[in-house]
C-alpha cells in the first residue's frame, strides 16, 4: 500500500537476555535524529528509543528496542498532548512520518507533540529485509500444476525470509504493535493519546482502541482496512474498487482535453493495451489510482495501446518482504488448494473485469500461499466500545481500502464513529481539501464531532 517518506535504513536487532520492559517502561532519552540525506530530520525533531518485550507472553524475556522520533508542540503553552501517527504500508516508518512537517496543519503541530514509532520490522526497528528467490511463477496459475508451482515456491520464499529475520519476524502482527504502542505511551507518561492513521496504520488504531480504549483522546483513521473481512471479501471488495476507479478515470477523460486518450473510446484502447503489455501495464495503472494520476495512467495505456514501452515503476519500501509477518499474520488469506482459488479468482474476475481483479488484493492473498498455520492476530468484528467517538475517513473511490470498508466499519460501531466521505478518487483523504482537513482539525482540536456523517466534495 502507498505510504509516505523514504525507507530508514536498517538497523540491528538488539536483544537482550536481561528483564525487558515492565508494566512501567524506562522514559525515553531523546537525542538528535541519526543523519539521513535522503530524508533530513527537521532541526527541531527528536528521536530515541522504546525497549519492549520480544514476545508480550514473556515480559521479562528477550527485547527489542524500537525507533521512535517526536516534533514538539509549536506552541507549548497551549499543548493539548501528544498525537500517535502511523502512515501505514505495512513498511512505513512511523517515526520519520512524525517528523513529516509538512503533513499536519499548523494548528495541529502547534497544539501537539507529534510522535511516531517504527513498528517492528521497519525503519530502524529490526528491519525485516527477504532477498528475492529466483524468477517467480506466476501468481495467476491456470491450472493444479501451475498452483502447486507458486505454492511450493511461497512456502520456500517465507520460509527463507523467515529464517534471515528471526526472532521478530515470529513477533510483528499488528496486534503485538499495538501492545508496543501503548507501552510508548507509558514511557511518553501520558494516560492517554491521540492517533492518526492512514491505510494500514488503521488496523494499529482500531487494535489499539479495542484493547486500550480508556487511554484514547481521539481517534482518526482515514482510509480504513476492515480486520473483520475474509478471504473472499479480502479480495473481491478491492477488485469492484479498482473497476470502480477506472469509471473515475473513463469519466475523467471523456471531459479532459489533456488526457492521452480524450477522444477515444477509453476502454476499447485499454483492452489493446492490456493485450500488448499484461499484468505490468496493470500495476502501472493501479499504482496510479492512489494520488489519482490521471495522466500517467493515460499516457502508460496510450503506450501500451500503440506497441511503446509503459514505464510502469512503482516506489516501495520494505512491504514485500514484511507482509508475510503482517498481513498474513493480521488475516486468514490461506488458500487451501486450486479448487478455492478458482473459486476465489472467477469472483475477483467477477467484480472486476476491466482490472482483472486488484493487484493489492491479489497479491497479498497468494504471497500467502507459504504461510503455515493459523494467523497469530485472526480477523474478527470491531470492538472499540470503550473508546470516545472516532472519525473515519475514506474517499468513496479507494483503490486500496474501498469506501465499503469503511461503511462495514462504521456499521460495527455505530454508537461511536462519525464517517466523512471524500466525493473523490485516490488513497489518503486528510490533506485532500479545505472540508477534509477542517473536519479532522476541528475533532483533533475540540473532540467535537459533527452530529451526522460528513460529505466532503471532491
Amino acid at each position: 500500500m502507498r505510504v509516505f517518506g523514504a525507507v530508514l535504513m536498517v538497523s540491528a536487532l538488539l536483544l537482550s537476555g536481561a528483564a525487558a520492559a515492565d508494566a512501567s517502561p524506562s522514559p525515553i532519552t531523546w537525542g538528535a535524529c541519526p543523519d539521513d540525506p535522503d530524508s533530513p530530520a527537521p532541526p527541531d525533531g527528536e528521536c530515541g528509543t522504546l525497549r519492549v518485550p520480544l514476545d508480550w507472553n514473556r515480559p521479562h524475556g528477550p527485547s527489542i528496542d524500537l525507533a521512535v522520533a517526536r516534533h514538539r508542540a509549536t506552541d507549548p503553552a497551549h499543548r493539548i498532548g501528544v498525537l500517535l501517527a502511523d502512515a501505514g504500508g505495512p513498511g512505513s516508518s512511523g517515526a520519520e512520518f512524525a517528523l513529516a512537517t509538512s503533513y499536519f496543519s499548523p494548528e495541529v503541530r502547534a497544539r501537539f507533540d507529534t510522535v511516531g514509532l517504527d513498528l517492528r520490522g521497519t525503519g530502524r526497528s529490526a528491519f525485516i529485509r527477504c532477498d528475492d528467490t529466483g524468477t517467480p511463477p506466476s501468481d495467476e496459475p491456470a491450472n493444479r500444476a501451475e498452483f502447486d508451482a507458486l505454492r511450493q515456491y511461497s512456502r520456500q520464499a517465507v520460509a527463507d525470509c523467515r529464517a534471515a529475520n528471526l526472532p521478530v519476524f515470529d513477533h510483528a502482527d499488528t496486534s503485538v504493535n499495538a501492545q508496543d504502542l501503548d507501552a510508548l505511551r507509558r514511557a511518553l507518561g501520558e494516560d492517554k493519546i491521540s492517533f492518526h492513521g492512514i491505510s494500514y496504520g488503521t488496523l494499529l488504531g482500531q487494535q489499539y482502541a479495542e484493547k486500550y480504549g480508556e487511554h484514547v483522546r481521539a481517534l482518526v483513521l482515514d482510509s480504513s482496512i476492515d480486520h473483520s473481512v475474509d478471504l473472499r471479501h479480502f479480495v473481491g471488495d478491492r477488485a469492484t474498487a479498482a473497476d470502480e476507479l477506472f469509471g473515475q478515470f473513463t469519466a475523467w477523460c471523456d471531459r479532459t482535453e489533456t488526457c492521452a486518450l480524450h477522444g477515444q473510446d477509453v476502454r476499447a484502447t485499454w483492452e489493446r493495451a492490456f493485450a500488448n503489455a499484461g499484468t505490468p501495464l496493470r500495476d502501472g495503472v493501479f499504482s496510479d489510482m492512489y494520488g489519482p494520476n490521471w495522466d500517467d495512467a493515460a499516457q502508460l495505456i496510450a503506450d501500451a495501446a500503440a506497441g511503446r514501452p509503459a514505464m510502469t515503476t512503482q516506489f516501495e519500501y520494505n512491504y514485500r518482504s514484511i507482509r508475510p509477518a503482517v498481513v498474513c499474520q493480521d488475516f486468514d488469506l490461506r488458500i487451501r488448494d486450486f479448487a478455492q482459488y478458482s473459486a476465489v479468482r472467477a469472483e475477483e474476475l467477477r467484480r472486476g473485469p476491466i482490472m482483472r481483479g486488484s493487484p493489492l488484493g491479489h497479491e497479498e492473498a497468494t504471497a500467502c500461499l507459504g504461510v503455515t498455520g493459523p494467523p497469530a492476530n485472526p480477523p474478527h468484528r470491531l470492538d472499540i466500545a470503550r473508546a470516545p467517538q472516532v472519525l473515519l475517513l475514506n474517499a468513496r473511490y479507494d483503490p486500496a481500502t474501498p469506501y465499503a470498508w469503511a461503511r462495514n466499519i462504521h456499521r460495527q460501531a455505530p454508537a461511536n464513529t462519525t464517517l466523512v466521505t471524500y466525493e473523490g478518487s485516490g488513497h489518503g483523504v486528510y490533506p485532500r481539501n479545505a472540508c477534509t482537513r477542517s473536519v479532522t482539525d476541528d475533532y483533533l482540536l475540540t473532540l467535537k464531532t459533527p452530529r451526522h456523517d460528513v460529505s466532503c466534495p471532491a
